[in-house]
């Protein structure tokens, strides 16, 4: 999931609980033929495309129910999604991002799916993780699992042979914050000022660079999950007082602060572009060849492996001098609306997407998402490998334990809406370090309400 627009879209949603509809919804309903029809949404239309695919094996298991699923623009869905719940109309099924879990089940929109779940004797250790993270504070469950997301670092193998550096180089790169580890080490060495002198070499000219050796790291985003989240984890910080459901943002901890502190002076001292210098995304600066490596979601692999002329090498991200990695994943779940007129048909369709049969189907049609169930997953990254591209390292953070799911906690747009701009003005210099302990205090009483 790009983390970013689906913030973007959370800022106006939760008020719309308490208006008046405008219209949009699902039609769920009986067709003539007396089968059923079950609507499914998604903002992803890769995923509408790929889900599409497992409709025939499940209504010729199913002949009375019919399936019908609907994409639209993220920032778009999640309006049109509490819309439908004011209007009493909305899609029996759908993907929700956990930003959105905690009103929706407080508002009682969600359906409990452990009575479901107990009579169908469905079996959530299919999945890899993220079946706690749709456990809502009354215990219940409320969402299967349906898809995750990580980060890597893309380089371009050209730059990065230019440099005198090797594949191998990049694929075990330690960071500490008092010294940069090899990552600081890498960074140096492909980053080059306009007369050709590198970021390791003297005479480096940090206001004339030719290309960064390595994308913004400087960022918005107070998850970090594709930028600093993976630096600061590997120190043993933790996001949060407490996995799911947390009380407070742990962004008084010194090591975070390090981080960040590491993070800004990247770009400070030439190495990164500064927040906002490219209007262009990550694919068209690391494709023009003006940065070296960027750090990058998972959903970014497949786009990026295409750009012409561009030879893609993939590594972990970074790790701690003993060896650990850990990085954020954000998991998306399918829910059940509590308002559906079709709650065990509804049901049948989305364990039949949880199903090994069904995520495996989908997820190779177009290489475009991570499905939770690790059998699923294994069988992505052999097919995208019979492609060209190599997903291995994805499967290796999952089988490895290096993953822990972003949170679930109250007031989650709200929490977006007011920490973003306040990293934002971290990273343009209008604050410093003083602005972190303050922070947490504010992110404990955004929790509270």
């Amino acid at each position: 999931m790009r983390t970013r627009k689906i913030a973007a879209a959370a800022a106006g949603v939760t008020a719309l609980l308490t208006l008046t509809a405008c219209g949009g919804g699902a039609e769920s309903g009986s067709a003539a033929s007396g089968s059923t029809t079950v609507n499914w949404w998604t903002w992803s239309p890769d995923q509408a495309a790929a889900y599409t695919k497992c409709i025939p094996a499940f209504e010729k298991a199913n002949p009375n129910i019919k399936v019908k699923i609907t994409q639209y623009n993220v920032s778009d869905y999640f309006t049109k999604i509490t819309s439908g719940f004011v209007a009493h109309n909305a899609p029996d099924a759908f993907q929700n991002s956990v930003t959105f879990f905690q009103s929706y089940a407080n508002q009682h929109q969600l359906l409990a799916m452990d009575d479901l779940i107990k009579q169908s004797n469905y079996d959530l250790g299919v999945f890899a993780a993220g079946v706690d993270l749709w456990k809502f504070t009354d215990g219940k469950q409320y969402a299967l699992p349906l898809d995750w997301a990580a980060s890597a670092l893309y380089y371009n193998k050209a730059l990065v042979t230019k440099a005198g550096l090797t594949d191998k180089d990049l694929q075990n790169l330690t960071w500490n914050p008092a010294d940069g580890g090899s990552f600081l080490s890498v960074v140096k060495r492909l980053t080059v000022d306009k007369k050709g002198v590198r970021g390791d070499q003297p005479g480096f000219d940090k206001e004339h660079v030719a290309v960064y050796g390595v994308g913004a790291m400087a960022s918005d985003d107070n998850l970090g999950q594709t930028t600093w989240g993976s630096f600061a984890a590997s120190t043993g910080f933790q996001l949060t007082d407490k996995p799911n459901w947390p009380g407070q943002f742990n962004y008084g901890d010194k090591r975070f602060i390090a981080t960040m502190d590491f993070m800004r002076k990247l770009s400070d001292d030439g190495y990164a572009p500064e927040l906002g210098q490219f209007t262009t995304g990550q694919a068209d600066q690391i494709g023009s060849g003006s940065v070296a490596m960027v750090s990058g979601g998972s959903w970014d692999a497949a786009s990026l492996a295409k750009l012409p002329g561009l030879k893609l090498g993939i590594a972990p991200v970074v790790k701690s001098p003993d060896g650990t990695r850990s990085l954020i994943s954000n998991m998306n779940g399918n829910n059940i609306w509590s308002g559906t007129p079709h709650p065990q048909q509804t049901w049948k369709w989305v364990s039949y997407m949880g199903s090994k049969e069904c995520q495996t189907t989908a997820a190779t049609f177009n290489g475009s998402f991570f499905p939770s169930i690790a059998a699923s997953m294994q069988a992505l990254v052999d097919s995208s490998a019979k492609n060209g591209l190599d997903l291995s390292l994805f499967g290796e953070y999952q089988a490895k334990g290096a993953l822990f799911p972003a949170p679930a906690y109250n007031n989650g747009a709200a929490m977006e809406s007011k920490i973003r701009p306040q990293f934002e003005a971290f990273f343009m210099h209008q604050v410093n370090d003083e602005v972190w302990p303050a922070l947490q205090k504010q992110t404990a009483q955004i929790i509270s309400g």
